[in-house]
């Protein structure tokens, strides 16, 4: 009669935290095992109604002995990469995953059906927090973008908020639709340096439109090294805008 197999069964929330919990506990890599999904969960919306993965680690048959009698190190040793990293790589996927079905979610419960995908930006500066943007694309999507991005921002709030109740961590995550904050951010770019000749060449300040803050801070970068004017923000929100003056 056949050996009976070594099986565990681990409760996680997601599948691959499971699986990572499962194969340390066995102290084997994840090539040692087979693994049977049996329950794949569910996050629920800002938490609730959620539904944890359940995975089960069946041991596969240990190959045979070698000739001196040692038992193959596949099987029975970690593998060799640096724990740490291994954690790392981990997080990250976890972090793009959980921004993108919340979105996502999100998206659903308003009724409103797109493409969501999720990636690293790349640092601005040396040190600086990756970014994690999320990027919806579809058809006839400017509903989600809203008066002077209201609707995009109000969504990119909550969505920061729930990601990072889930991820127990500030996730700086921030959302595009069909390449729109792009397009708008060389928009605002380009007006930023046509109103600075213009108070350079008239000696007098030029005042901006009402902005939310994030589109203000791009004026405010994009002229940062100008030496020719300086910008400061006045009025109250939701009408603050910025002034560029002309130094004297």
């Amino acid at each position: 009669m056949g050996q009976e197999k070594t099986t565990l069964e681990i409760i996680a929330p997601t599948v691959d935290e499971a699986v990572s919990r499962g194969l340390e506990q066995l102290g084997i890599n994840r090539e040692a095992v087979d693994i049977e999904i049996l329950d794949s969960g569910s996050k629920g919306l800002f938490g609730i109604g959620g539904r944890q993965a359940r995975v089960r680690l069946v041991l596969k048959e240990p190959q045979a002995a070698t000739p001196s009698g040692k038992k193959p190190d596949s099987i029975y040793e970690s593998e060799k990469v640096p724990s740490d990293k291994a954690e790392i790589s981990s997080e990250e996927d976890e972090v793009l995953r959980t921004s993108r079905e919340t979105v996502k979610e999100l998206l659903e419960k308003m009724k409103v059906f797109a493409r969501v995908t999720a990636h690293y930006a790349e640092p601005e500066e040396q040190g600086a927090e990756r970014q994690v943007m999320v990027d919806i694309n579809g058809d006839d999507l400017s509903i989600l973008i809203g008066r002077r991005t209201e609707t995009l921002n109000a969504l990119q709030y909550i969505a920061s908020l729930i990601v990072s109740k889930e991820l127990e961590q500030w996730v700086p995550l921030v959302i595009d639709i069909q390449g729109y904050r792009s397009r708008r951010t060389r928009q605002l770019q380009q007006l930023a340096r046509r109103m600075a000749e213009q108070a350079v060449h008239t000696g007098k300040r030029q005042m901006l439109e009402p902005m939310p803050a994030n589109e203000r801070r791009i004026i405010h970068m994009e002229l940062s090294s100008n030496g020719q004017v300086i910008t400061e923000s006045t009025g109250e929100e939701p009408n603050r805008k910025v002034t560029i003056i002309p130094k004297k």
